[in-house]
């Protein structure tokens, strides 16, 4: 028997109407995604709350990391505790611990929501997360230990990879079956985005694995392929995930349909074509071919196609509905992601011109880029589907409507804080680098009041964590809000604005 044929057996919470009813359309609906919720609960929540932790872990890291640099001698007794260690092992708690997995756990409900047939094996995804869990811990501590690779976010060393292999490999196995087996033959955008993302990661992870590590390229060559592949891992994973929840969450919480399709797929196979051709403009004067280099400049410049119509997309769908920004946490956080992917795109097609290139690299601007993709553009999307997401496994709703501004304006003040004056300390550190009348040592005289101002808006973004940990945490042992409708920001003003949502 087809696996989308197998008759589904509802949750003992859910009320499936008798034979003799007046089943509509409506309540056969809701049964259905109800039963698609309860497949996919386990392995969602061990994924977030996998996630969640990593992201605190990472948030400890980042607050050692900042402070190092304007406080050198800070845990200078600790080898372990070095500058060149803490720095790397933050990143990668970032990018595979908390992002990777969130946006994995983001993936496995929505791909089940629209393939609508229940999760399948749900200990194939949990074994999945426990083995990419595992990973990921042995890469943090082999790279505390002094055992990095010495390749930007690369530096698990290569027992913790092969791990992670093992755990993609049970992961993109379960999200194949699961589209190979979906009801109906439409196929929505977001699958688009989020089938690309899963067929992109191995390609961009392997292939860098087998150029550096298995049969590594000589000499410069392994500088451009780092490059590659940081930029097409914040793309093609990172982006491509973050941009196919966007789709589903806008339209689904306005209740109306994305305004265009023929946008939509213009902005998905430009944004697959051009996107992965990115990554060299950071080499810019490097001893590369110039064909190299102008080639990724290029992309990186027509990559203000995708982003045009993404934006237009985004816009005209919520066009008439940008009051709902005042009520709904989903709404707010996942808008201002996309505006953030935005500035991030044009950020980055500005600093990748050579005339600009030449000025900031080697800066704390382009630190200052990866946090714009990183956490005002994914991580802001991830915080809005979470919110969205886990009532509907949980059987509950978000418990405090406080924490949720708080931890709203905290993220939105903290990583604005962070850009700016990262921006900033670039500008200066590119000013002094390109002045020949001063020392290296004398350039970096003014780049530390920036960093204390980098330093201060990590504050701010520990506090967002922490409240989203414990709010995230009432929800996990079922202590959040037993309602019929979504916590709402402005509370008292429920009533006028329940017809929307």
């Amino acid at each position: 028997m087809n696996p989308s044929e197998v008759p589904l057996r509802p949750p003992s919470n859910v009320e499936v109407p008798t034979p003799d009813s007046q089943v509509t359309t409506h309540e056969v609906e809701q049964v259905e995604r109800a039963l698609i919720d309860a497949s996919t609960r386990l392995p969602v929540l061990f994924f977030y709350g996998s996630a969640i932790l990593w992201l605190l872990l990472g948030t400890l890291l980042a607050g050692i990391t900042s402070w190092k640099l304007h406080a050198p001698d800070l845990l200078a007794n600790w080898s372990w505790l070095t500058w060149g260690r803490i720095r790397p092992a933050h990143m990668n708690v970032m990018v595979y611990g908390w992002a990777s997995m969130a946006g994995i756990g983001t993936a496995i409900w929505l791909m089940a929501r629209l393939c609508r047939t229940t999760l399948r094996h749900p200990l194939l995804l949990i074994a999945g997360g426990a083995f990419w869990n595992l990973g990921v811990l042995l890469g943090v501590g082999g790279i505390l230990a002094g055992d990095s690779t010495g390749f930007e976010w690369l530096e698990f060393p290569p027992y913790a990879t092969t791990v992670l292999f093992i755990a993609y490999s049970l992961v993109v196995s379960w999200a194949l079956l699961m589209f190979r087996f979906r009801r109906g033959d439409s196929i929505y955008i977001t699958q688009w985005y989020l089938l690309g993302a899963f067929l992109w990661f191995p390609w961009v992870y392997g292939a860098t694995q087998v150029m550096l590590f298995i049969a590594p390229v000589q000499g410069v060559m392994q500088s451009a392929v780092t490059w590659w592949f940081a930029n097409n891992l914040l793309f093609l994973w990172f982006g491509a995930i973050g941009l196919g929840t966007a789709y589903y969450m806008i339209p689904k919480v306005i209740g109306r349909p994305v305004y265009s399709y023929h946008l939509a797929a213009i902005g998905f196979w430009t944004y697959a074509f051009f996107a992965s051709w990115t990554g060299m403009q950071r080499l810019v004067d490097g001893p590369f071919p110039a064909w190299m280099i102008t080639a990724s400049i290029a992309a990186t410049i027509l990559t203000i196609i995708p982003v045009a119509t993404v934006g237009l997309n985004h816009h005209m769908t919520m066009q008439g509905y940008f009051g709902l920004l005042r009520y709904s946490p989903t709404l707010r956080f996942t808008v201002f992601g996309a505006i953030s992917y935005t500035v991030f795109s044009l950020f980055g097609v500005l600093i990748s011109l050579r005339s600009v290139e030449r000025y900031l690299d080697f800066t704390q601007a382009s630190i200052a880029y990866s946090h714009m993709g990183l956490y005002a553009f994914f991580t802001m999307v991830m915080f809005g589907s979470m919110y969205y997401i886990v009532p509907r496994l949980v059987g509950r709703e978000w418990r405090y409507a406080a924490l949720i501004k708080l931890h709203f304006w905290s993220s939105t003040y903290g990583v604005g804080l962070m850009v700016l004056m990262l921006i900033a300390a670039g500008i200066a550190q590119g000013s002094a680098l390109n002045d020949p009348s001063l020392s290296f040592i004398e350039g970096l005289e003014y780049v530390p009041m920036y960093l204390r101002g980098r330093s201060l808006s990590g504050l701010l973004l520990t506090i967002a964590h922490l409240i989203f940990a414990f709010h995230f945490g009432l929800m996990l042992f079922g202590l959040g809000r037993t309602a019929s409708m979504p916590t709402f920001l402005n509370p008292q003003e429920e009533e006028a604005v329940k017809e929307h949502i």
